[in-house]
């Protein structure tokens, strides 16, 4: 038995002997039966690993409703679930939310994949300025994240129907209210790799005779190396968040949050693939001399290529006919090596520096006791400047603002045989950005770099940051667009047993793009357009016997097909059809359950989802049908033992015809890698060689994670504790024809904990039995590279609590 199955016998050996264990422990006892609060004594004393909702939230339609009452699909995670498991970036949240796996994005964990295509990110509840790989999300300072797999809820705003991911930031309250004394924590950690990375928290409690409240301060910096050579990331995040009771029903709440990153460095991972590569290690070597760094500056530059023009030198496309000259050869170096997984598409000239400055108000005012309304604004800003050496420079520069006003209450009828808690209101939304690429010229040539030998002049194209290199930004696009809101939400309970939820919004949006990049290849001048357009949502929730509550939903939404800067593309601006404003929907069905009072909670979801994501460079719409079944399930078993478990199967299918511009591998236009690698091949539309619909095989059919978590009881000399998982994921491939297969995989990981006193000393180990995996790029070159998993990794952090 391999390593893998060993390690999945024993997890499933492990759940098995808990459930023998709970059967017998289920048993009527005093206790057991007590009334609810007693029963909720019993689950929050068993939850060590922070698994179970403390409280009813508001994220997944705007409404206090428990999680387990809500007719959506949706995973919450707190701060202590993400300690516990060792979750660092939202590539980790597949351990604990089904239908999460997310392709590469040049290794930059910026946005989680949710059911098939990429997902929006959230900021209480704000939608944040897009991000699919410009940065890597931070989490550390997260109290929970919240996964909704759906359309968001209607006082978010319009957005996709794939879901979304929501942060919320540690605050100035406590369990049950403000914090009532000082707290906080620091935190030291030292890991494989150079790994070096601190935090420091505090919470403060106010009391200003009728205002009280709290104040939270978390600080993290982080100066580390990467399994990655070449890589090394440098964070700084500064959070503060403070509420308060004003008193005469008046509350408010005042924060942000401001992240700097210099180490987020792009990277396509592996090139020049092949099966044998993925299956062997066997890299093809070789590099081409047919251009030369005449002015040895150590890259090329336009004039020493033939300037732009796509039919220059080595960078001729490929039209739909093989061409394997000189510009394409590979004739120095030609052979093969064993590639560690270490090594990947870097150089020391690649860069990417990010800023973001996120801030929030909330005022509010009780007028009675079932009766509110808060008036809150947002604002969310982003720079990010990056290069990467195969020839793509970028400089965005973006913010947005948004005011919504709600007012919240309550009513009922018929002797309060049915009650309403319903919300109104209307929300103003405005964003300016402007988004500067350059990698239309083609000058792109990713198989070009042999990555063995490492990077050379003639195969690192020159940059608009470097003066004097004469490379302009081909794309240079001002966009500004408003969006007003009206929208409300009903939730209706009739009787004990039946739930109705109904919302819907009306937005108008007035859209203005303008690109006068040097080689934009879009419309010229600027283009204005608006519409308005509705969503709705409507769900049913029924409480059956046994725990058991299954329900219904259905979606109509609506979102802006933004770009990576959250710019719209002028052309799209352009389109007689309104292609810059998407439509989606959602069917799904599934049950809830909670047993063994409350210690077993879980859901089974069904969907079927139509949207559309932007694909290949032309940032073409392309629309999507996928359908799939998830489970979900969270169990205390014991005092010391808990479980969870994440598992989907899914199936997303590209409708065609697809006719974005894109990369295709040397081997699709019948020319051996020594005879392509030093050049590119693209086709104008990708339905030239994937007519019709296509499967969208960059997400596996199937994830499942298993995990279990032990924590002792405390004795005079501390206690331990420890979790360990395993994932095990389906095969992918590439899109294009015969395109090479990522063989199926499980990892797994673990951590222990010791803890004395207010200290705590925590090893995680990630990747426990060192398994090399590949995960597809999920961009533009999804068939020319792919990312090697990082090795074994372990990381000790040291924790003093005050």
């Amino acid at each position: 038995m391999s390593n893998q199955g060993m390690l999945l016998a024993g997890c499933s050996a492990a759940v098995l002997l808990a459930l023998a264990g709970a059967a017998h422990a289920a048993e009527p006892d005093p206790v057991a039966t007590a009334p609810d609060a007693v029963d909720e004594i019993v689950v929050r004393a068993r939850d060590k690993a922070g698994l179970i909702e403390k409280e009813p939230n508001n994220t997944v339609f705007g409404l206090d409703k428990p999680l387990i009452e809500t007719p959506r699909s949706a995973s919450f995670v707190s701060d202590l679930t993400l300690q516990r498991y060792g979750i660092e970036t939202i590539d980790g949240l597949t351990a604990v939310s089904p239908g999460t796996y997310t392709a590469s994005f040049y290794g930059v964990p910026g946005a989680l994949n949710i059911r098939g295509t990429l997902a929006e990110n959230y900021f209480r509840g704000f939608k944040r300025i897009e991000n699919r790989g410009t940065y890597s999300t931070p989490i550390g300072a997260a109290d929970q994240i919240q996964i909704v797999r759906g359309p968001p809820t209607p006082i978010y705003g319009s957005g996709k129907v794939g879901g979304m991911l929501n942060f919320i930031p540690k605050s100035g309250k406590g369990e049950g209210g403000y914090l009532s004394e000082t707290q906080g924590e620091v935190t030291a950690t030292y890991g494989s790799y150079n790994r070096k990375n601190a935090t420091a928290q505090v919470g403060l409690p106010v009391n200003l005779g009728d205002v009280v409240g709290g104040v939270h301060v978390y600080g993290e910096v982080e100066d580390s190396h990467s399994y990655y050579r070449g890589i090394y990331p440098r964070r700084q995040t500064l959070q503060v968040s403070s509420d308060f009771d004003l008193g005469n029903g008046w509350s408010t709440a005042v924060g942000g949050m401001l992240y700097r990153s210099k180490g987020d460095v792009q990277t396509p991972g592996w090139n020049r693939l092949t099966q044998d590569l993925i299956d062997n290690g066997t890299y093809i070597t070789g590099r081409d001399t047919s251009l030369v760094d005449a002015d040895g500056n150590g890259r090329l530059t336009p004039s020493e290529i033939g300037f732009y023009p796509y039919a220059s030198a080595m960078y001729l496309a490929y039209y739909g006919f093989p061409d394997s000259d000189a510009k394409h050869t590979l004739d120095t170096g030609v052979g093969t090596t064993k590639l560690s997984p270490r090594t990947v598409y870097i150089s020391s000239a690649d860069f990417s520096k990010t800023q973001t400055n996120t801030l929030y108000f909330d005022v509010a005012k009780e007028l009675s006791a079932d009766s509110s309304i808060k008036l809150q604004l947002f604002y969310d800003a982003l720079e990010n400047k990056r290069f990467v050496s195969y020839g793509y420079p970028a400089w965005f520069d973006s913010d947005v603002w948004e005011a919504r006003l709600t007012w919240n209450f309550a009513n009922e009828a018929f002797d309060g045989l049915v009650k309403a808690k319903s919300f109104v209101g209307a929300s103003y939304r405005a964003f300016d950005g402007r988004r500067r690429e350059s990698y239309n010229s083609g000058l792109i040539a990713l198989d070009r770099r042999d990555i063995a030998f490492g990077a050379t002049p003639t195969d690192l194209i020159g940059s608009p940051f470097n003066p004097g290199d004469g490379v302009a930004w081909e794309n240079d696009n001002r966009s500004e667009w408003t969006q007003a809101g009206l929208f409300f939400t009903t939730d209706i309970m009739v009787g004990e047993k039946l739930n109705l939820m109904l919302g819907g919004r009306y937005d108008d949006y007035d859209v203005t793009s303008e690109d006068t990049g040097f080689l934009s290849y879009t419309v010229a001048g600027k283009q204005n357009a608006s519409k308005g357009k509705g969503t709705y949502t409507a769900s049913a929730t029924y409480k059956a016997p046994f725990g058991l509550m299954p329900y219904i939903t259905y979606a109509k939404a609506s979102a802006l097909e933004m770009s990576q800067a959250g710019d719209i593309a002028p052309g799209l601006v352009a389109d007689a059809g309104d292609a810059w404003l998407s439509e989606g929907d959602l069917a799904e069905a599934g049950v809830k359950f909670q047993w063994l009072q409350g210690t077993l909670v879980g859901s089974l979801a069904g969907y079927r989802q139509n949207r559309t994501q932007l694909t290949g460079i032309t940032q073409t719409p392309t629309g999507t049908r996928a359908k799939g079944v998830e489970l979900e399930v969270r169990w205390l078993a014991s005092e010391h033992f808990s479980f969870t478990f994440a598992g989907n199967t899914q199936h997303t299918t590209v409708k065609g015809p697809d006719t974005s511009f894109q990369y295709v591998p040397v081997h699709t236009v019948g020319v051996s890698g020594a005879n392509g690698f030093g050049g590119s091949y693209v086709v104008w539309s990708f339905a030239s060689i994937r007519p019709g619909d296509y499967d969208y095989t960059l997400i596996p059919k199937s994830v499942l994670s298993l995990y279990g978590a032990y924590t002792s009881d405390a004795y005079a000399w501390g206690k331990v504790a420890a979790t360990l998982g395993v994932t095990r994921v389906t095969k992918t491939s590439g899109t294009a024809p015969n395109a090479v297969v990522y063989p199926d995989y499980a990892v797994a990981s673990g951590s222990v904990a010791y803890e004395y006193g207010p200290y705590t000393a925590t090893l995680n180990v990630d990747n426990l039995l060192d398994k090399l995996y590949f995960t597809p790029v999920g961009d533009t070159y999804a068939n020319l590279a792919a990312l090697p998993s990082k090795g074994r990794e372990w990381r000790v952090t040291l924790a003093r609590k005050f």
